[in-house]
């Protein structure tokens, strides 16, 4: 699977289904308390390290994005779909969204406090996550949070269609925590805690906290 044909793949899907599925999911976090949880322990751990500019990556329609600066979080997002990120700028007008490929992080070295992933590696192939971790470690500055989100699993399946019956060409890769886990220390970060949960976000979610090393 050639990276451009498969990051086209994505945008053109998610591009596709763009409004559908900001009404779709726009709900999820109010039905999922252990997810707001990590969320809020994660804005504890950005203002613990004197906060400053948070990056969503994969942010889609920003739904997440938004909830952070409920919790005081300086964040703004990036998504591979300019469709996604349309949404997220009508739904979300004083927030700052981006488009940008965590393939291709568009940020400076060490110009993010903390950065979360919040189920957007899912559809990164195993074979890219080392460069994706590699521009998170990149761009978080020493000691900075990361929190991913991801589905849990052992096989990649392919959605051809989603969120409202929209046609749709993406992989779905869902991995266990500790695969993970590994990847991203070997990335160079400390990984702190992981866990697995169940809820209206996924099936079997796993949640992953860790932090750049310096």
């Amino acid at each position: 699977m050639d990276v451009d044909g498969w990051l086209a793949d994505t945008r053109t899907s998610y591009d596709t289904v763009a409004v559908s599925y900001a009404h779709l999911v726009s709900g999820l976090l109010a039905e999922a308390p252990h997810e707001r949880a990590a969320l809020r322990l994660f804005a504890e751990l950005v203002d613990g390290v004197g906060g400053g500019p948070v990056a969503d990556v994969g942010c889609g329609t920003g739904r997440v994005t938004a909830h952070l600066h409920t919790l005081g979080v300086d964040a703004f997002g990036t998504d591979l779909s300019p469709g996604m990120i349309a949404v997220a700028r009508r739904d979300h007008p004083g927030l700052r969204f981006e488009v940008g490929s965590m393939t291709d992080l568009d940020l400076a070295d060490g110009s993010v406090a903390g950065l979360i992933a919040w189920y957007s590696l899912i559809h990164i192939p195993d074979d890219q996550l080392g460069a994706v971790f590699a521009h998170f470690r990149r761009v978080v500055r020493p000691g900075g949070p990361v929190l991913l989100g991801f589905h849990v699993g052992d096989e990649t399946t392919l959605k051809t269609e989603g969120y409202g019956g929209h046609p749709m060409k993406v992989h779905v890769h869902r991995r266990q925590p500790s695969q993970v886990a590994a990847r991203l220390h070997d990335s160079g970060f400390r990984v702190e805690s992981q866990t697995t949960l169940t809820s209206p976000e996924s099936r079997l979610g796993g949640i992953i906290f860790g932090r750049r090393e310096p």
